[in-house]
Order: structure tokens, then C-alpha cells, then sequence
């Protein structure tokens, strides 16, 4: 780690004077914050004599927040995706559209937008949920290529009866789970699609994710505000899988579940000025579950805040996967009385005790933390780097890390389990856990977590 003796008394006793004020040291005193989320942005006019607009009102919805309007969903999606000319599929304000699950299919011609000023409600819960449809997915955008996702509007999930289903986490003695059926739809799903944009939307108490990318190349995302309860489980704002070249700029997140989650399959994504909280923070993974492979790599999260959250940044493997995670850079994280702001959680288990060793794992290689400033919740080790015993943690690199618990209690020591790295500046706490170089790896080691 390339500090002498010297250096580490002097650290030390200038650490213990830093920290004896810490009680009278605000968050604010420590570092500024990134700007919060500006407000959504200005969305195209959609009267514009260059696009044809589709009103759903015009094919038969009502929009009373009563009656099944899907039909007229569907018939004005066919005929704004079969025109000739630029087409806007418009939602118009001051109606709620009661829509079943339905998938809108594309390819559409002329980079169609779809505008929703109005709101969007699912049925009220798993007992009224149509019979014959999805009970996985509610709005599903499949093949579509250029489609603009935008407006001003809501989209209400109504997911507060899904969240009570006895197979849900939390809902069992000690947070376990019961028996039961637990299908529960997804609000927004872009699946194998291509140049999507969502901007300004409002979604709300989706039953599970509330928006979904699979198998997406170009997806930009910007100024949306996504809200559910902080006990809401499996609410994950925006979930990645599969999907490359994204970006998601200027947006709110409050859940129950991670703000940001990044799956296998997915590389090249920026993600910046994120206000994230109440829920589990920004995620990778989990990965390599039930023995999979897994690889995400060129990753970028950056100029965000996390507040009131159960993790900050966070790596997440299970046991028994293979492939890597690789060149992902946190930079200019706030943390505002976080529980883990730091995490690397290679043996990922969602129920404590019930996942057994295994001796291959999904490799962690060429991540920095640049910049990760604030306040954690005293309970946990501000940052937690437990790294496989078989496949170790290598060039883990820290610059600019400074993390105070919060309410003035003792600091906690960082935990480090087969972690290898760098500390290229002093950090708040000191992470002398780290170990120095790069062990080799077993050649077979190696091949299985190849990307």
C-alpha cells in the first residue's frame, strides 16, 4: 500500500484530532453535495405540425379509471406504428386509463413517440388481474426500434395487494418468505429493443420492478422520479440486463429495493446525478446465480447521492457462478446515513444460512472509488470488501474516501476478506485490510472467468 511506518503514525494522530470533533463536524462540513435531480425535462410538443398525433381517446378509450380501456391502447399503438408519417400516440392529461397487461410491438417507422400526459393504472392487485394475462409483466415494449417513452404523466402500478402475498420477502417469521404464488408484473419492460428513450415520466408503487431493460442496445434515460415505499419489496427503480450503451442522467429513485440494479450482460452504462433513497442503493447483480455466468464490465456511476439507505455502492455475486465484473468507476458518491456505502458482498444469499460454499465465483478485477464522502449508519462497517476465497478481489483502488459514522459514534473498521488494491490517497476510515499486489489465478480459474 506503499505507506511507511512514518507515514501511519502520523496518519493516526492526526485521524484522532480530525476525529474528535467529528460531533460537531455536519454533513456539509465534510463535502457538498451533488446537485439533486433537476426537474423533468421540457418534452417535444406533441401537436408539431411534423408528427400526426393518435389520441387513445380517439379509438375508443375512456378514460375514467374504470373501464378496461386496452383495446383502444392497442388500436391506437397499431395505427400510430403502421403510419407513414411521424407519429405521436398521445395520452392526453386530465384522464386515468384503466390498461390490462399488453404488449405493444414494434418494429414502428419513423422514431414513434409515445406521449403520456394523463396517468396509466394497472388493476388493483393479483385478485382482479385478468385471467389469460401476464401476471410477470404489465406494459411491455418488445422489438421496438427509435420509440420515445415520455411526458409529463404518471403511471400508477397499484402494487400495494401484490406486495402483501405471503411469498414476498419480509412477510414470513425473520424476514423469510411463505409459500404461495408470487408472479407479480413488472410496470415497464423494454424487451430486445433498440435506440429507446424515457424521459420525465412519473412511475408509482409498481408490484415489482417499475422499469425493465432486456437485451436493449442505445437506451438514454433522464428526469424520471420513481417512488415506492421503503418496504416495498422488489421494487427495483431501473433493472439492466442484458443491455448495452445506456444512460440514465437527472433521475429520482425512492423504493424498496435497489435504485439502480445491473445484471449479467450488460456494459458501456453512465450513470449520473441519481437521488437515491429510501432503499438498497445502486447495484451490481446479483450475478451468478444458480451457477451462471456472468460478465459486466465499463461501467460509470457518478455526481449522485445516496440518503437513508440500506447500501450505498454495491457488488453482488452468489456462490458457485463464474465470468467477471470488471472496469466499473464510482466517482463523487454523497452518502447520507447509509448503512454499507462501500460493498462487495461475494457470498450474496437471500436467505441467511441456506446457500452452500462452492469454490467458484464470478471474478472482481479493475474497480475504483473516487471521490465517496459522507455519513454511514453506525451499525455496519462503513465499507465491506468480502471477496471469494477462491477467486480474489484484484485492483480495488480507493482516492478521495472519507466516511463518518453518523449521530458521533465510534468509527468501525472496514472488513476485508481476499481483497487486493490500492489506496492511492488516505482514507476516512483507514482500509489497512487491503492486501498489496495481484495473486495469480489458477489457469482454469481463469478460463471459466473469462467475458
Amino acid at each position: 500500500m506503499g505507506l511507511s511506518f512514518i507515514t501511519f503514525v502520523l496518519y493516526f494522530s492526526s485521524l484522532y484530532v480530525h476525529f474528535s470533533y467529528v460531533n460537531s463536524r455536519s454533513l456539509n462540513d465534510i463535502s457538498s453535495a451533488p446537485s439533486l435531480a433537476p426537474t423533468a425535462a421540457i418534452t417535444p410538443n406533441v401537436q408539431s405540425c411534423t408528427s400526426k398525433v393518435f389520441n387513445v381517446r380517439s379509438f375508443g378509450a375512456i378514460g375514467d379509471g374504470v373501464t378496461d380501456d386496452t383495446q383502444g391502447f392497442r388500436m391506437a399503438w397499431d395505427s400510430a406504428c403502421d403510419s407513414d408519417e411521424p407519429a405521436t400516440l398521445l395520452v392526453p392529461e386530465h384522464y386515468t386509463f384503466l390498461i390490462r397487461s399488453i404488449i405493444f410491438t414494434g418494429s414502428c417507422g419513423n422514431g414513434m413517440v409515445f406521449q403520456i400526459e394523463g396517468t396509466i393504472t394497472a388493476p388493483d392487485g393479483p385478485r382482479v388481474w385478468p385471467k389469460g394475462t401476464s401476471k410477470r409483466q404489465w406494459l411491455v415494449f418488445y422489438r421496438v426500434n427509435g420509440l420515445s417513452l415520455q411526458g409529463d404523466g404518471v403511471i400508477d402500478g397499484r402494487g400495494e395487494k401484490w406486495w402483501d402475498l405471503p411469498c414476498k420477502p419480509h412477510k414470513g417469521p425473520h424476514r423469510t418468505t411463505l409459500p404461495g404464488p408470487c408472479d407479480s408484473p413488472v410496470a415497464i419492460r423494454f424487451f430486445m429493443s433498440t435506440n429507446v428513450t424515457v424521459i420525465g415520466l412519473n412511475v408509482n408503487n409498481s408490484s415489482q420492478f417499475n422499469i425493465r431493460f432486456d437485451g436493449c442496445h442505445g437506451v438514454y434515460v433522464d428526469s424520471l422520479t420513481i417512488n415506492a415505499p421503503s418496504l416495498s419489496p422488489n421494487t427495483d427503480g431501473i433493472h439492466i440486463e442484458n443491455t448495452n450503451d445506456v444512460k440514465i442522467y437527472n433521475t429520482v429513485i425512492s423504493n424498496g429495493d435497489d435504485c439502480v440494479s445491473i445484471g449479467a450482460g450488460s456494459y458501456n452504462i453512465d450513470i449520473k446525478n441519481i437521488t437515491c433513497g429510501p432503499g438498497h442503493g445502486i447495484s451490481i447483480g446479483s450475478l451468478g446465480m444458480r451457477n451462471t455466468r456472468a460478465c459486466v464490465s465499463n461501467i460509470t456511476i457518478r455526481d449522485s447521492v445516496i440518503m437513508h439507505s440500506d447500501n450505498g455502492v454495491r457488488i453482488k455475486t452468489w456462490q458457485g457462478g463464474f465470468g467477471s465484473v470488471s472496469k466499473v468507476r464510482f466517482i463523487n458518491i454523497q452518502m447520507d446515513t447509509v448503512r454499507n456505502p462501500i460493498m462487495i458482498d461475494q457470498y450474496y444469499c437471500q436467505i441467511k444460512g441456506r446457500c452452500p460454499n462452492r469454490t467458484s465465483a464470478v471474478r472482481i478485477h479493475d474497480i475504483s472509488y473516487q471521490k465517496i464522502m459522507g455519513t454511514y449508519d453506525y451499525r455496519s462497517a462503513p465499507i465491506h470488501l468480502g471477496c471469494s476465497d477462491s477467486v480474489p478481489c484484484t485492483n480495488l483502488t480507493f482516492s478521495d474516501v472519507e466516511l463518518w459514522p453518523s449521530q458521533g459514534r465510534n468509527m468501525l473498521n472496514p472488513f476485508c476478506w481476499n481483497a487486493y488494491g490500492d489506496l492511492q490517497t488516505l482514507t476516512i476510515p483507514p482500509v489497512f485490510c487491503l492486501l498489496d499486489g495481484n495473486p495469480g489465478l489458477f489457469p482454469q480459474k481463469t478460463d471459466l472467468n473469462h467475458c
